[in-house]
């Protein structure tokens, strides 16, 4: 195998939300097998020079920063009837590093993590292509659509339908596409008639996730709720205030000690503002949230918009904690109902309720959660899967 070139939207480093953490165990995995070179965004200043980041990265690596503002990005898609979210990573910097690495190095594989990235592959390139769109971002500003009203609704309906176009095409030119589930995927196959499309799913480091580990423990009085995550998202923003408002009080009512952590980093004015209800504690960015789902009686995942695999809810359940998920949170999951899924704010409000109430019930569901976690979300049986399909890939161009 040559060497690979792995594009990212945001360096994947340190593995601390999301994204960032599937890009991480990818990024290591790739490097263990063949030299792999590493080109990225940060829109953290302090991901941009972090002594002795990624010490196990092959070959180059090259990360520079992402600051342009939105209001030009948007003037930008306008203008050249593009999608906002690909000129707002739209860089000329970045696109010559590409260019160079190719030039010097014998890559054989681009892997393009997000579709953002995907604007970097040269034209007619002859490299393997595997498109890692994690989600079907078209699907979620439809979505979005769905729920605004006014320029808003319009707005959102021209990104999907620009994405969805720009998926589809990219999908055409890749070996690969990746997301991360089967129910993901099979979206993006029903909406494209996409070809080549294949799921990663998302896994989990059980080790540092375990109740047995080391880590600063917390104290709260009272019966600790507990939701983490990066507190600027819409999606987190909307579950928050969601569960604050219409699930919360209904909570109280039955156990008037429970507070309401929400641990992220980055809140919004409209985020911190909940920290005035009865029983709300919003902490901001934390060291370690192990010591915050330790603490937890449950950890709640009440989303309204959710794609692919919540790394939250494996993170609660990897800690041995009973997890209450909305619908959208829990679909493409396999948890093998050791966690509890409500539809609604009442039924949320009901399932976290019952969990107070039986302490020893919530007990053996966090420890059923964990242990069906270890069985089916280790990182090692996850990208097994990323390499059978690179065996697959490379076989298919060889016999081509």
């Amino acid at each position: 195998m040559g060497d690979i070139l792995f594009l990212a939207h945001r360096v994947p480093d340190p593995p601390d939300r999301g994204d960032k953490i599937r890009g991480f165990h990818i990024l290591k995995h790739l490097s263990q097998r063949t030299r792999t070179h590493l080109v990225a965004f940060a829109d953290d200043p302090r991901d941009l020079d972090r002594p002795g980041s990624l010490p196990w990265l092959t070959g180059e690596r090259a990360v520079l920063w992402r600051g342009k503002p939105r209001w030009r990005a948007a003037a930008e898609a306008l203008a050249r009837g593009r999608p906002v979210s690909l000129t707002a990573f739209d860089d000329a910097a970045l696109r010559a590093r590409v260019n160079d690495l190719l030039a010097r190095h014998p890559i054989d594989t681009i892997y393009v993590f997000s579709g953002q990235m995907a604007q970097y592959l040269p034209a007619g390139t002859r490299h393997r292509v595997l498109m890692d769109f994690v989600d079907m971002d078209s699907a979620k500003f439809a979505d979005y659509a769905e729920a605004a009203r006014g320029p808003s609704r319009r707005m959102m309906a021209r990104e999907a339908k620009l994405l969805q176009a720009f998926e589809r095409d990219v999908a055409g030119r890749a070996d690969a596409s990746l997301f991360v589930s089967a129910a993901e995927a099979q979206i993006f196959r029903a909406k494209t008639g996409a070809q080549r499309v294949r799921a990663i799913d998302n896994g989990i480091d059980t080790d540092a996730f375990d109740p047995a580990a080391t880590f600063d423990p917390i104290a709260v009085d009272g019966d600790l709720i507990v939701f983490t995550g990066q507190m600027d998202y819409r999606p987190n923003i909307e579950a928050v205030t969601w569960f604050a408002n219409d699930s919360l009080p209904k909570i109280q009512a039955e156990h008037p000690q429970a507070r309401f952590a929400i641990v992220g980093r980055a809140p919004t004015e409209a985020v911190r503002a909940l920290a005035s209800r009865p029983g709300v504690i919003v902490t901001g960015e934390v060291a370690d949230v192990r010591g915050w789902l330790a603490a937890a009686a449950a950890v709640v995942a009440p989303l309204k918009l959710a794609r692919g695999i919540q790394n939250k809810v494996l993170e609660a359940m990897a800690m041995a904690r009973p997890v209450v998920a909305s619908a959208p949170a829990a679909e493409g999951i396999d948890h093998a109902g050791t966690i509890r899924v409500g539809g609604t704010a009442d039924a949320i409000a009901e399932h976290v309720s019952a969990v107070l109430a039986d302490r020893a019930a919530a007990a053996l569901l966090g420890a059923e959660a964990r242990a069906q976690v270890r069985r089916r979300y280790s990182w090692a049986a996850c990208l097994a899967q990323l390499d059978a399909i690179l065996a697959g890939e490379a076989l298919e161009r060889a016999a081509a």
